[in-house]
């Protein structure tokens, strides 16, 4: 069924949608979240304190990240500028299965791509935890990942994150209002930027097959100083792997000084590795990741 006015929703929402040049590690893209300068995006997309954002008009600015959770996969950036074309934000509670999806981003250089679909569902994936995404019938392509998600109106109903099997997983709005908001699920501050991976088939003593690969670390966070590097893979506590991706948050929640012990794998993942990391709280960062 043809959507009215379509071409100009389409137009609105290029608008809202930013370049993010994020160097030798691939470029990805943002959402205009306030017209004075606000950007959310996939904290693997914002993976450096300060970033360069080309807007839709050419203009391209410094960008500073504020705040990031490499557990969710959210971070907020923040350029000096003002009237911003920003976008306009659904209750992600309302959206029905069946619903169009219309995806906007940069994937592969190319600026301003648009994709549908629609909504195959919204909630929890075995293997991803207890949080929900939206899960949509959209294409992805590497450079598409901090992008909106939007209905047939083109209000956002999700930040587009990654691929899992046929189907385009989105951060909820809701829960990107929940993250700027403040409310956050994790207490402990580790440093780091993850994304879920299954272990490689050479580790086979790993109790598990689900693991967490480390993008980022900090420098000077509690992975810094433990000498977490990028390309571990983390794969539980002592005695206790990781199955979902929120495992890891309950294991940094606590106040005060502590110690948390971790298995993780490193480069040809012949062996689990073990390293105790002294936690700090969240409290003590701005721009705490993970």
């Amino acid at each position: 069924m043809p959507i009215a006015n379509f071409g100009e929703i389409a137009e609105k929402l290029r608008r809202s949608t930013v370049f993010i040049h994020a160097g030798r590690r691939g470029n990805g893209s943002g959402v205009i979240w306030s017209s004075d300068g606000v950007i959310v995006t996939n904290a693997h997309v914002a993976r450096r304190a300060q970033l360069r954002v080309q807007l839709w008009d050419g203009r391209e600015l410094d960008a500073t990240l504020v705040s990031s959770d490499g557990v969710r996969d959210i971070a907020v950036l923040r350029i000096r500028a003002k009237n911003l074309p920003a976008a306009t934000a659904a209750d992600s509670s309302r959206i029905r299965p069946g619903e169009l999806a219309i995806a906007i981003g940069n994937p592969l250089g190319f600026v301003g791509a648009l994709t549908t679909g629609v909504v195959h569902a919204v909630g929890p994936l075995p293997g991803l935890g207890s949080q929900a995404w939206v899960q949509a019938g959209v294409r992805l392509a590497p450079g598409n990942s901090g992008g909106p998600l939007a209905d047939a109106a083109g209000r956002v109903i999700g930040i587009n994150t990654m691929v899992f099997g046929q189907v385009a997983l989105a951060i909820p709005s809701n829960a990107v209002a929940d993250f700027l908001l403040g409310k956050s699920a994790n207490d402990g501050w580790l440093g780091v930027t993850l994304y879920p991976v299954q272990v490689p088939e050479l580790s086979i003593r790993a109790a598990t097959s689900f693991g967490l690969v480390v993008l980022e670390v900090e420098p000077g966070s509690p992975a810094a100083r433990a000498s977490l590097l990028p390309g571990d893979i983390l794969l539980g506590t002592e005695g206790k792997p990781f199955g979902l991706l929120e495992d890891l948050s309950r294991a940094l929640r606590g106040k005060g000084p502590r110690l948390l012990r971790l298995e993780f794998l490193r480069g040809d993942y012949a062996r689990i590795r073990r390293v105790t990391i002294e936690l700090a709280d969240q409290v003590t960062r701005s721009s705490a990741a993970a």
